[in-house]
């Protein structure tokens, strides 16, 4: 499996200066990982190290533009990516019910018993509650979310592998230890993505979790991808499971049919789940719901 490795201020520099002649998506690359490691660039900058013109840098961010991916500022561009305080909360409130049906749907694949993956994603958070009443559950998780809701609400097994805390996921990346002690697999994991791709897989835009997941992925026995439809356009650069690994997807009914159907031909079947008809007809909310409830989420 690849190896990923994360991009710091001190080797962002090293995958710039290699890019010489470049086509659109190695620059783009190239353009968000200087924008991670210093949160600015300049088109002048970007032209000289490019060899290109600054017309086709300007050409460049304003394509990474339009897929929400920088800001354009006089001269360059300045990162868009959220605030370590808040990012989690707010990424709950998007699409808040598509996700809520999502992990419902997932939530039948879990069974008393089970050795499971869950990732740091909002909607594998939900996936959570919507499996804590479930006996003899075992979680591995990368998420410090999950793992407090699991250890204060249910009575699973939770194991997370030591790493680095990353703030605005409230996620735990970097080498993972040996948590799964004698055992050899699990037996399925869930992982919210940025992107699917039929050729690459399930992909990040981040380097640290693309590689926890990887990590995890490659224990699980089976694996899920959970995204609303809004990832269907989406734009991630690190792939953290290939295609033949995938054994589903579940997403919401917009996702396009060309979508599935492509999917279909690579031998992985995508569930569409409908919020409407897969939220709980009436009386007291189950799951995320009453926990959403409880956060003051609306």
């Amino acid at each position: 499996m690849k190896r990923f490795r994360p991009q710091t201020a001190a080797n962002h520099e090293e995958v710039v200066d290699r890019m010489s002649s470049l086509d659109e998506f190695a620059r783009e690359e190239a353009i968000l990982a200087e924008l991670h490691a210093r949160g600015r660039v300049v088109v002048t900058d970007l032209a000289r190290r490019f060899q290109v013109s600054a017309v086709t840098v300007r050409k460049d961010l304003d394509a990474l533009e339009r897929r929400s991916m920088l800001r354009r500022v006089r001269g360059g561009a300045v990162s868009t990516e959220p605030l370590d305080e808040g990012g989690f909360e707010m990424r709950l409130r998007q699409r808040r019910g598509r996700k809520i049906a999502i992990a419902r749907a997932a939530a039948d694949l879990v069974q008393d018993g089970d050795v499971i993956a869950l990732d740091s994603s909002t909607t594998c958070y939900f996936l959570a509650a919507e499996v804590l009443d479930r006996r003899n559950l075992v979680v591995v998780t990368n998420s410090l979310r999950v793992a407090m809701l699991l250890a204060e609400q249910s009575t699973a097994t939770v194991l997370v592998p030591g790493g680095v805390l990353r703030r605005a996921s409230g996620s735990l990346v970097g080498q993972v230890g040996e948590v799964l002690g004698g055992r050899d697999r699990l037996d399925r994991g869930f992982f919210g993505l940025v992107s699917a791709s039929t050729s690459q897989g399930l992909l990040d835009s981040s380097a640290e979790e693309a590689q926890i997941k990887a990590r995890l992925a490659g224990w699980s026995t089976e694996v899920y991808g959970l995204f609303d439809s809004s990832k269907v356009r989406g734009f991630g650069l690190h792939p953290f499971v290939g295609p033949d690994r995938i054994t589903a997807l579940f997403t919401d009914v917009d996702a396009p049919d060309e979508f599935v159907r492509g999917w279909a031909d690579a031998g992985v079947p995508v569930r569409r789940v409908d919020p409407a008809v897969a939220r709980p007809a009436g009386g007291r909310p189950s799951g995320p719901h009453r926990l959403a409830a409880a956060a003051g989420i609306r």
